[in-house]
């Protein structure tokens, strides 16, 4: 789905109150719902899979798919709390440290101020208090709940709790409030366009990323081309 459908869907779910969930691949993840037979199934059991990474959109289309366009998690999420701020729907939002919640929190609300948050708490807890946590965001009457958790916490979290949550419109966000909080910045547009986005996380936190990038577009690529050749040697045979 491009941008304007996956909004439209989720806006038609926030009306209705039909439960939604949807998620993003990305290369990182792709690679790692490989192994990870529980990720694979917590993504494959979404309702929506949106393509994030531009790896995975370009692989995509050299296949033969018809991909429209990238459909950024942060995009999303920010498209979709202008849609809350006009309509009156009501956002959840569970995920990042305490400092950056209330940090996003106070953005949200000076670039939104008709935007009714239904409640927030940050992404540290444990096992023994996600009952609690789920009661809390049930009884918050939201409309859509966006978790600011990293994989494949946030998809066994969504895909666990969603029938208990409540919430029509589910999405999990990963660091996306980070980056509303201002404490991470994006790429600028015309790297996210060539596909370079990943560089620049890399380079905002070389730590962090470097294993990530390094493992898992290494596989990635190898996968591509095995599925390239495939594709070829499929051809051949059919001529």
């Amino acid at each position: 789905l491009s941008m304007a459908q996956t909004v439209a869907r989720a806006e038609d779910a926030m009306a209705s109150g039909r439960r939604l969930q949807q998620v993003v691949i990305n290369v990182a993840k792709l690679v790692n719902m490989r192994t990870d037979a529980d990720l694979r199934q917590d993504v494959l059991d979404s309702d929506i899979i949106n393509i994030d990474g531009t790896g995975i959109l370009w692989a995509a289309r050299l296949l033969g798919h018809r991909v429209e366009e990238r459909v950024a998690g942060i995009d999303l999420m920010e498209a979709l709390i202008a849609a809350c701020a006009r309509h009156g729907y009501k956002p959840y939002f569970l995920g990042a440290s305490e400092a950056v919640l209330e940090q996003a929190m106070a953005k949200l609300r000076a670039d939104h101020p008709a935007l009714q948050i239904a409640g927030y708490r940050n992404g540290y807890f444990g096992t023994e208090e996600e009952a609690q946590v789920v009661a809390d965001i049930s009884n918050s009457g939201a409309h859509c709940l966006f978790v600011a958790i990293s994989s494949p916490t946030k998809e066994r979290f969504l895909r666990q709790h969603r029938d208990q949550l409540g919430v029509p419109f589910l999405m999990g966000v990963g660091g996306a409030l980070d980056v509303v909080a201002g404490q991470v910045r994006r790429a600028p547009k015309w790297m996210r366009h060539v596909g370079l986005e990943w560089l620049y996380r890399l380079a905002q936190e070389p730590r962090r990323m470097w294993r990530r990038y390094l493992v898992t577009n290494t596989i990635f690529l190898f996968l591509l081309l095995g599925e390239l050749a495939r594709t070829w040697l499929s051809g051949k045979k059919r001529q």
